[in-house]
């Protein structure tokens, strides 16, 4: 039996750092986005991409490194929600997103965050779904335009300038979020019923499809 790491040893390791990392920066996003001025604007979108782009990098880092822990499977995720969910709440509250939509992404993400619990401690594994992957994919790109927000004129090679109303584009990704959103929480709660159909029935459990951590 593999001896647990000792959680000081787990809290410091470079994955576990990363993710801390993103937890710490929320504050500062959050003042960024209140400030809603073109410049704190674009910064806390940089600040936004950047730790989503950290969330691919600490799990590349704590397979690749050997350093899953059970910090880690917790706060991973759990640092996820948090700046995606302050995000959501601010950019409501500041008018950039209608409050059905963020009704709507939040209690999907709920849900599903206690399905996953809920298998978890029944043994249950349930393998990723090519939706949840699409819906973080849009809904990350989504929220990163609605956080820039104001309008530019961008200079592209033989197009010439165009003008990008970020807010726009924004709001349109994160309601073609909710497609992928919806269909892979249904298919989230397939796969649950069907692991459960196979455990009652005493099939060997299916082999990990991977971790649907942000889907």
């Amino acid at each position: 039996m593999a001896r647990r790491r000792p959680f000081l040893s787990e809290l410091t390791n470079l994955p576990n750092l990363i993710t801390l990392g993103r937890v710490a920066v929320i504050p500062f996003f959050l003042w960024l986005l209140a400030r809603g001025d073109p410049r704190s604007s674009y910064w806390a979108a940089v600040v936004f991409a950047l730790a989503a782009i950290s969330d691919v990098v600490d799990g590349w880092l704590a397979r690749r490194m050997n350093l899953i822990t059970v910090f880690g499977k917790l706060m991973d995720p759990l640092a996820d929600k948090l700046i995606v969910t302050s995000g959501l709440v601010m950019l409501a509250q500041m008018g950039r997103v209608e409050a059905w939509l963020v009704i709507v992404l939040l209690s999907r993400e709920l849900i599903i965050s206690g399905l996953r619990q809920i298998a978890s401690s029944e043994g249950l594994v349930i393998s990723a779904s090519q939706g949840g992957k699409w819906k973080t994919a849009l809904q990350l790109t989504g929220l990163v335009a609605v956080i820039v927000h104001f309008r530019q004129t961008l200079t592209y090679p033989i197009v010439g300038d165009v003008l990008m109303d970020w807010q726009v584009v924004g709001e349109w990704l994160l309601v073609l979020s909710l497609a992928p959103s919806v269909i892979s929480a249904f298919q989230y709660f397939q796969g649950f019923w069907a692991a459960v159909g196979h455990r009652d029935a005493g099939d060997p459990p299916a082999a990990p499809g991977g971790s649907d951590v942000s889907g």
